[in-house]
């Protein structure tokens, strides 16, 4: 199943997406639900088109759970070791955008760079101190994020809130995937100036992740209580690079969606 937030006519709602995604937003219909999507499902008995209606980020999590070098040749292109224990960083709910919003560069950075991630969403009734087994009962599902980052802040400031947290940093969407096998997907990045000259800057799989996902969100559950609708970002493939004004990226994995947002200056 997946699961969308969008923006109506009539305001705001979740929804389920209905149709074959290969063919493009054309072929995919949109059912709204009734609240909030954790729980048993209850259809209003609205339907939209999905080019009608504007995707919003999927979810809006109290925080947003990173973890740090989590491909080991991600970790290498840094000249970093790989971590013994999953490396955790937060980045604000205020960074959260959706599909097609714009990654607005700062003027405090010079290098902003993209960083494609399998971001894992938490259900009903949020994750404490859990075992492995109950982290994976703990997921709702999974979506495309984009963990950007002022790579030169990140190396100045000696503390990564500042490099992870700007407003529009935390790309999400295009909607959660809610039964996916995530042990080995696709993890693609392409960046470009428009649609027919997309360059592939990153191209990983998650089996390649140091720590996998019941691990992570077991771990980070012994840490801080994770909440219905926290958002956990699993570490990126090697291949990061700069993002500049007119730039498009996208991030697409495999079985879920792609997320594709554009890149400006801040305004």
């Amino acid at each position: 199943m997946r699961i969308a937030r969008f923006a109506h006519a009539k305001g705001m709602s979740f929804g389920v997406v209905e149709g074959e995604a290969e063919g493009g937003p054309q072929g995919l219909t949109i059912a709204e639900i009734e609240g909030h999507p954790f729980g048993q499902l209850q259809f209003s008995g609205a339907r939209w088109a999905l080019p009608d209606v504007r995707l919003l980020s999927p979810i809006l999590p109290s925080k947003v759970v990173c973890v740090g070098r989590n491909y080991a040749e991600h970790a290498a292109e840094h000249g970093s070791e790989v971590p013994t224990e999953p490396l955790l960083f937060l980045k604000p709910s205020t960074s959260v955008i959706g599909p097609r919003d714009a990654i607005r560069l700062p003027v405090f950075s010079k290098q902003v760079e993209h960083e494609a991630e399998l971001a894992v969403v938490i259900g009903a009734p949020g994750a404490r101190r859990v075992d492995r087994a109950t982290a994976a009962r703990a997921i709702f599902g999974y979506t495309c994020a984009n963990d950007v980052t002022a790579r030169d802040l990140q190396r100045s400031d000696g503390q990564w809130t500042r490099a992870k947290g700007f407003d529009s940093f935390c790309p999400l969407g295009p909607w959660i995937t809610t039964d996916v096998d995530v042990t080995d997907l696709e993890v693609r990045c392409e960046v470009g100036r428009n649609p027919d000259e997309m360059e592939v800057r990153q191209l990983g799989r998650t089996k390649d992740m140091v720590f996998d996902v019941p691990a992570l969100v077991s771990y980070i559950s012994h840490v801080m209580t994770l909440l219905p609708g926290d958002v956990v970002l699993t570490g990126t493939p090697a291949g990061v690079s700069p993002l500049t004004d007119g730039d498009t990226v996208t991030v697409r994995i495999e079985g879920i969606g792609e997320l594709t947002n554009s890149v400006v200056p801040v305004g």
